[in-house]
């Protein structure tokens, strides 16, 4: 007989994987009811370079000539398979066009998620470990900074002072270390306050435990305290926020892949959408899509397994659990939920 984590992993996963194909039919709806026909617009336009046979055989690949839900039965029955069509812009596989321009993007945003953890990390450690004056005032502002300036003001400000001013990199090498750092920079810090604020608000509501003012008693310097005592429970509801910062990731790099020149996603959808290249804007969008899910399915199937607190019931939500009246407790990120 299967545990209950188990079934409450295949429960996850299946409807991880349910998510994912209504994603996709939902993006496929939304791009068939946009204005212009694709035909007409990409296929038919003699820049594009093709011969009416090229045009009958991608109609034909598509389904163009059909109803609207055979296109979409053909085309998640393919999407299913890995299969995510031709390009009618440029002919070549979606596959290979994504392929091409996602290890740009990748290295990109998990850089920026580096930075977003480093320096929420460090706005956290300061707040509770720098002397109130610092700790309560300074470095608890920085969150609130960071979330007023948009990552494009950021990024044109780190390119003028670091490329023009200080010559640490080149605009035109735009896949450089230097300016990969410095756009990771400029998508990392709107994204760690968010990150910094949750971990702010669940160190002090950590501090305020009765374990913490024995280990206070017993002469626990701050730092020691911060590290030993006030570090992990405090972290697990930023999995939670974590999870959630991938889609701002995604979205973000795609606004600072344009200003920093890079070739990337971003690059990819500003031409499906310039030229109505349906396949590739779908394939993209279905791609973030999975990325965002997937990364908040590992999230949720981790949450049990760190946190003793929380239990599993059968197929159900996790929950967090009283040790003593062994009823629903609220967890920390609910307690940050409510405060907010």
């Amino acid at each position: 007989m299967k545990s209950p984590y188990a079934r409450f992993a295949l429960s996850r996963t299946a409807q991880a994987v349910v998510v994912v194909l209504l994603a996709y039919i939902f993006t496929f709806l939304v791009i068939s009811v946009l204005p212009g026909d694709p035909v007409s617009s990409t296929l038919k336009n003699p820049d594009n370079g093709f011969t009416q046979e090229d045009i009958d055989r991608i109609v034909a690949y598509y389904g163009l000539d059909e109803p609207l839900l055979t296109q979409l039965w053909t085309s998640l029955s393919r999407f299913v398979v890995g299969d995510f069509g031709i390009s009618l812009r440029s002919n070549l596989p979606v596959k290979q066009l994504i392929a091409e321009a996602l290890p740009s993007t990748l290295i990109l945003a998990s850089t920026a998620f580096i930075v977003a953890l480093v320096l929420a990390a460090l706005i956290a450690w300061g707040s509770q470990v720098l002397p109130p004056k610092y700790g309560q005032g300074i470095v608890r502002a920085f969150p609130s900074l960071f979330l007023s300036i948009p990552n494009f003001v950021i990024g044109l400000l780190l390119i003028q002072v670091f490329a023009f001013g200080l010559g640490l990199f080149r605009v035109i090498d735009s896949e450089s270390p230097w300016s990969t750092f410095f756009a990771a920079i400029a998508l990392g810090i709107p994204v760690s306050a968010q990150l910094a604020e949750v971990l702010i608000a669940n160190l002090d509501h950590e501090s305020r435990q009765e374990y913490v003012a024995v280990a206070r008693s017993q002469g626990l310097r701050r730092s020691s305290l911060f590290a030993r005592h006030l570090v992990k429970p405090s972290a697990l509801p930023t999995i939670t926020v974590l999870a959630l910062i991938v889609g701002e990731l995604l979205g973000g790099s795609l606004i600072t892949e344009s200003i920093f020149g890079r070739t990337g996603i971003g690059t990819l959808v500003q031409r499906a959408v310039a030229s109505q290249d349906l396949p590739v804007l779908q394939a993209v969008v279905s791609l973030a899509a999975i990325i965002f899910i997937v990364v908040n399915l590992i999230a949720d199937l981790a949450y049990p397994l760190l946190d003793p607190r929380v239990s599993i019931d059968g197929a159900s939500r996790p929950r967090a659990v009283s040790p003593a009246a062994d009823q629903p407790i609220r967890t920390p990120l609910q307690e940050e939920v409510s405060v907010i």
